[in-house]
């Protein structure tokens, strides 16, 4: 990485900022704060600003994502899970139109005569929807408050207010409506209180319908006194009508409401299937425009230059001098700074193998990558999936997982990046746990010994039969991850001169294990006999020196913590046989059950049922307990040893065109 100071005059900013963005190789500084806190700066440069246009450009964005997003459900609101699956396994890749490289002017008059011309057409048919929904949301509240006084058997019209009068209808229990009929006869005796049961499916509850009748000049005392009880008011003014009767009519009014929508829908789809394609271009040519005169703001700018700083790949350094000379018509000066020892703030952009390049994702959940230290994308790319696999340890599981991850990559993978990533990394930790299956005797559990008879030829290991020997691997891959881990580290730690550190918290392990390596071998084998046990005595005395050196008395206690690590990879060995415990049981339980029906098609239904729902449930416990425990030894075990972390991944400036491209 490199950064390139660059200046230019004014009238060829525009042209640089478009050249950059469209390539997508730089990674633009913001020098902004650092022209109020360096004096030099200050009084050569002020900072830039955005441009003038940003405004416009954002509004017109905002109403055309609007849009956007009104068409698209126009498009896609009768999709059901058929056409949903049909687009996460075969989605549709849209061709790219190819368009006029306009200026932000151009594109604004652009943006508001199509805007204009489309809105024109949705904006009546909107107000009608916001009509019909406003009338539906007044009918259904009303056919509510009908179901609930459906037991009261009279015309809701009475009881409408006159002239004189006030009706108060509402929900009330029992209990408070006779504690109400106590104190409103304090309020006044001029009242008529009519009582029904609720209609309500709750057969426990006392709810009932209370219709109070009062003289005006009381209805607020009446009123404040129900709000001291739980008392649900309803507004009937304007029913009129049995209840049933107006249950009945608001249901007609209700379908010729839907009718009258589902055809306000078929047009707005129409519209839709004309514009769509036209405003998502526009959308993206706009979200593009605004993100170029944004960037202003990241500059510094004199009366007739403009200054910018930009993170460059090494390998692309020339090909950005030569495109800022060739805009520039040679009126610029650029400046080719190499990164100093202080590389903290420096932008890493991670140069995988294109197999290796989804594993950069799950890297990047722990923490970016140093500048100058060692990628461990790559180490990932080998181990992860080899772990999961050792978690999973079954051959259909595996393969199952492997297929969902190919049809991912198949499907949406191909729109997704983030789903092509997730896709590969399933196909290979889907391949490794069906191979170590195969090695284990993982086949759902004992399902093909149970059901079939026979077992896989290629067994190496019965998981089940010496769980020991598995352990011993586990622990032993354990040994070999962690000290992968160290090497690497004590690499990074001499790479920034971190001497002390890199021998107080790797190089001492390494001591540690070469230690007790002599110490067995000597009282193992008489050959080596005192020889190995001298030299290993004094590995151990180095490893208690050296931590006492580094970290002092409680260095020691990192003893037990390095032990930790390597004891911590037992997990292993309980989730290869908790996947295949579970998935015994499963067909244990549906072997009984189904002997147990006495009618043998039913049996064998319930016998399909338990294996196909048992041994689904048990797949994706699996599979995420497999994921997050391989996450966790790297993240935990792994990283520890060596992983120092930045602050920043390399962001480029991009035009990021999905569905267009400019003409040549």
């Amino acid at each position: 990485m490199r950064k390139l100071k660059i200046i230019s005059l004014n009238q060829y900013s525009d042209s640089i900022v478009q050249t950059l963005h469209e390539e997508g190789i730089v990674q633009i500084d913001d020098v902004s704060e650092r022209i109020q806190q360096n004096p030099d700066w200050k009084n050569l440069l002020e900072p830039s600003k955005i441009t003038p246009l940003t405004g416009r450009l954002s509004s017109l964005l905002m109403k055309t994502t609007g849009l956007s997003e009104l068409l698209g459900d126009a498009l896609t609101g009768d999709l059901g899970m058929k056409d949903m699956l049909k687009s996460f396994i075969s989605p549709e890749i849209p061709e790219k139109k190819e368009i006029e490289n306009i200026k932000a002017e151009d594109l604004i008059v652009k943006a508001e005569n199509l805007l204009d011309e489309v809105e024109s057409q949705t904006k009546v048919i909107e107000n009608q929807k916001n009509v019909l929904s406003s009338k539906k949301s007044e009918l259904i509240a009303y056919e509510s408050i009908a179901n609930k006084m459906l037991k009261l058997d009279m015309d809701l019209a009475i009881l409408n207010d006159t002239k004189y009068t006030s009706t108060i209808v509402g929900r009330i229990d029992a209990e408070s409506a006779n504690k109400f009929k106590e104190k409103s006869v304090k309020i006044t005796d001029k009242l008529l209180i009519l009582e029904e049961s609720a209609n309500t499916e709750d057969k426990n509850t006392s709810d009932e319908i209370i219709v109070i009748v009062t003289l005006n000049e009381f209805k607020e005392e009446i009123s404040a006194l129900l709000r001291k009880f739980e008392f649900e008011k309803f507004e009937i003014q304007g029913l009129s009508g049995k209840p049933s009767e107006i249950i009945t009519s608001i249901k007609s009014e209700l379908d010729s409401l839907d009718a009258e929508e589902n055809n306000l829908n078929s047009q707005l789809k129409e519209i839709a299937e004309k514009w769509d394609d036209e405003i998502i271009v526009l959308k993206e040519q706009l979200e593009i425009e605004k993100d170029r005169n944004e960037i202003f703001a990241s500059f510094a700018k004199t009366d007739k230059t403009v200054f910018l700083e930009a993170w460059v790949p090494l390998k692309d350094v020339d090909k950005v001098k030569s495109l800022v000379d060739y805009e520039s018509e040679g009126h610029c000066e650029i400046e080719v700074e190499n990164i100093g020892e202080d590389d903290t703030n420096v932008p890493v952009l991670q140069n995988n193998p294109s197999f290796a390049k989804p594993y950069e994702f799950l890297v990047g959940l722990y923490a970016p990558v140093k500048y100058n230290e060692v990628d461990p994308t790559i180490l990932f790319w080998i181990l992860f999936p080899f772990i999961f696999g050792f978690c999973l340890t079954d051959t259909i599981y595996g393969a199952l997982f492997a297929i969902m991850g190919v049809i991912a990559v198949r499907g949406v993978g191909k729109t997704s990046e983030a789903f092509h990533s997730l896709g590969m990394i399933s196909i290979y930790c889907g391949v490794w746990g069906t191979v170590l299956g195969f090695l284990t005797n993982g086949f759902m559990g004992d399902f093909l010994l149970r059901f079939f008879g026979f077992n896989s030829p290629l067994i190496i290991i019965d998981a089940f039969a010496v769980p020991q020997i598995v352990l011993i691997i586990a622990l032993a891959f354990g040994l070999f991850h962690v000290n992968m881990g160290l090497i690497i580290g004590t690499i990074n730690k001499f790479r920034y001169g971190e001497k002390k550190e890199a021998l107080g918290s790797n190089i001492v392990w390494l001591i540690l294990e070469v230690g007790i390596i002599f110490l067995a071998l000597g009282f193992m084998m008489p050959s080596i006999g005192m020889i190995g046990m001298g030299i290993g005595g004094v590995c151990v005395a180095a490893t208690l020196a050296i931590l006492l050196y580094t970290d002092g008395a409680f260095g020691l206690m990192n003893i037990f913590s390095f032990m930790g690590n390597i004891l911590s990879y037992a997990r292993l060995l309980a989730l290869c046989l908790s996947t295949a415990g579970i998935a015994m049981t499963i067909n244990i339980l549906a072997a009984l059950i189904g002997d147990m029906i006495p009618i043998p098609i039913i049996g064998m239904i319930i016998f399909v049922i338990i294996i196909v729902f048992g041994h689904i449930a048990n797949f994706l416990i699996q599979i995420m307990g497999g994921f997050i425990n391989t996450l966790r030894l790297h993240f935990v075990e792994f990283f520890a040893q060596f992983y120092m972390g930045g602050r920043n991944a390399f962001k480029p400036f991009n035009s990021n065109r999905t569905i267009t491209k400019l003409k040549k």
